[in-house]
């Protein structure tokens, strides 16, 4: 949904804003990186965890007036192995909540108030879900061959059937973040988290998110890629 900023949701950010730690894997990203972080910086979210995962120009020198944490990989290991290193940097300092958010502009700054709220109601996870949003637009070849049958690829590979199975957009309490092991270096986590969810019986709930569509965003070899990653994580692990 979108975010209207009443008195009562500007006061639930403020007690939960030196608690909530934003982690943003980003590889060879620029302009886009930009401005996510201006619109974060907006809200005053003070803590945003960049993770450089290899970039041929490091994103420190690309973002270096920016009040963030930057973490740094040597080399390229994949969006999984940057959400592995952002969460645990993030845990080692002190986050309650840990939010994990894309850094090419997909993703609205102003909707992880509504994700950290349900964290705050007592669930251990909070999943954003584009197709729970009433007014999400998804392009018909990426609904129909890629979104939807992830949905039954995520059902077989993790036990739960979730509403939208292939969403990077995802909030984690403190419990939940130091439970939920990824091991998946590349885009294959998702689903790994999700069955880690149910290994551990963490408490969840899917909330509605407007997903901001790019001509660069993942295309059907993408999503192929993303299976083939889960058949070798099930069978030959």
């Amino acid at each position: 949904m979108a975010y209207e900023l009443t008195k009562t949701n500007f006061i639930r950010r403020l007690l939960y804003m030196d608690q909530v730690f934003i982690v943003i894997p980003a590889y060879n990203e620029s302009d886009s990186l930009k401005q996510v972080l201006v619109d974060l910086l907006a809200i005053n979210y003070r803590h945003i965890v960049i993770v450089d995962d290899g970039s041929s120009c490091p994103v420190s020198e690309i973002i270096r007036d920016f009040p963030v944490h930057i973490v740094t990989h040597s080399l390229n290991l994949g969006q999984g192995a940057a959400l592995r290193t952002g969460t645990e940097y993030a845990l080692q300092n002190g986050a309650e909540i840990v939010v994990h958010f894309d850094a090419d502009g997909q993703h609205r700054a102003a909707e992880i108030a509504d994700l950290v709220q349900v964290i705050a109601e007592g669930y251990d996870v909070a999943l954003g879900s584009r197709f729970l949003h009433a007014r999400q637009h998804v392009p018909k070849t990426k609904k129909y061959f890629i979104l939807k049958p992830a949905i039954y690829v995520n059902w077989l590979f993790s036990g739960l059937k979730l509403s939208d199975a292939h969403n990077g957009f995802r909030a984690l309490s403190r419990h939940a973040a130091g439970k939920i092991i990824i091991e998946q270096n590349r885009m294959a986590h998702g689903t790994e988290i999700v069955a880690e969810i149910k290994k551990h019986n963490l408490k969840f709930k899917e909330v509605p998110v407007e997903i901001i569509y790019h001509e660069y965003g993942q295309n059907f070899s993408g999503g192929i890629k993303v299976v083939m990653d889960l058949i070798k994580q099930k069978f030959f692990n």
